[in-house]
């Protein structure tokens, strides 16, 4: 790792906080009362964010947050940022996702270093309908679909059920729970209305793949990148007649019946001829779609042995209990290390235009 300090702003993002209502809260804060009777304290879980800020110090790096907020006066403020390096953990400005390309690309037109994927990758990424196309083009296979918005069908393939129907545009598993999977026509009538209400998004309409669920956790450049041990959502304890897919509840919902009988792990029972396979596409599709730094790939393994990517992650969750971190462990990487790398990465790319830059002007 480099041994270069560099002052790093950790840039997320914020919606929906009432300015009065924060302003309680934190004067409410200050408040201090005696307890009646002692409680037992729960330990509060970290964030991605404070474990990264803390990952940075021990790098010796100095990390400081800048939150957006949603208010042009946070963009403003961005504009005078004078971090060596920002770490990208945004996903939406104002709670609008479609927008997350526009922070990349403002920050961007800014001139500031940042980490992660441009805001060509993240719009190829999050409209997974273009993905799937590219990733056709490219020869990596992804389950035939259909789109279908407000009566119009922009694409289809002669699909057959059953199918999995979700938003064209969301991603963490919006959108998705049991009865996203159908079976005849009018559940997928009634399907696609749902995500076209709720979400005002075309419906991504799917064939649903059996078999494994695999993550593929990527590390590096469109050169040269490293494919992390795999990681395997386990969903064979949900009950029958449940779905085996990656709902909201599995990946978020701590209280559901099916958070609690799913967990993911290092992929086991896998022959070096399917692994190479597995990582082999995941590598096709982090290129195809242009990513850089660190992604994750999602993918299906059919009890036949086929690789169907289903989606492509860019800036995917970092946090130390999640399948990137957990893949970068199994690989030998310290929670440290991983952020490290990142870091490494990112700024080696920035050096490397740097010096083709100069090259050029000669």
């Amino acid at each position: 790792m480099s041994g270069a300090k560099l002052k790093i702003a950790l840039l997320y993002d914020v919606w929906n906080e009432d300015p009065a209502a924060a302003a309680a809260k934190e004067e409410a804060a200050t408040v201090v009362r005696k307890p009646r009777k002692k409680v037992k304290t729960v330990k509060k879980e970290k964030t991605d964010r404070e474990e990264i800020f803390e990952a940075l110090q021990r790098l010796g790096h100095e990390p400081y947050y800048f939150e957006l907020d949603g208010r042009p006066q946070s963009l403003h403020a961005l504009s005078r940022c004078d971090a060596d390096l920002i770490f990208n953990l945004t996903e939406s400005f104002d709670g609008d996702d479609t927008k997350e390309m526009n922070v990349v690309a403002y920050v961007d037109l800014l001139g500031l270093r940042y980490t992660g994927a441009g805001p060509h990758a993240i719009i190829l990424a999050q409209d997974k309908a273009i993905a799937k196309k590219i990733f056709a083009f490219h020869g990596i296979k992804t389950p035939f679909f259909a789109t279908a918005y407000r009566g119009r069908i922009e694409h289809a393939h002669d699909i057959s059920f059953p199918l999995i129907v979700k938003p064209s545009w969301e991603d963490g598993s919006i959108g998705i729970d049991a009865g996203a999977v159908v079976t005849n026509i009018k559940e997928m009538m009634e399907r696609v209305e749902y995500i076209q209400d709720e979400f005002d998004s075309p419906a991504l309409i799917e064939e649903f793949i059996e078999g494994r669920e695999l993550y593929a956790g990527v590390l590096g450049s469109y050169e040269r990148a490293q494919v992390l041990p795999l990681i395997e959502l386990d969903l064979s304890r949900l009950p029958e007649g449940t779905p085996k897919i990656a709902s909201y509840d599995v990946k978020f919902e701590k209280n559901t019946e099916a958070y609690k009988l799913t967990k993911s792990q290092v992929a086991e029972d896998l022959d070096e001829a399917t692994m190479k396979r597995l990582s082999d596409t995941a590598l096709a599709a982090y290129r195809a779609l242009k990513l850089r730094d660190y992604g994750r790939i999602d993918m299906r393994l059919s009890p036949n042995g086929d690789v169907y990517v289903i989606e492509a992650n860019p800036n995917p969750w970092l946090a130390s209990r999640q399948e990137f971190a957990m893949a970068a462990r199994a690989s030998g990487l310290s929670y440290t290390e991983m952020i490290g790398a990142i870091i490494d990465l990112a700024m080696s790319r920035y050096l490397n235009a740097s010096l083709a830059s100069a090259a050029a002007m000669r």
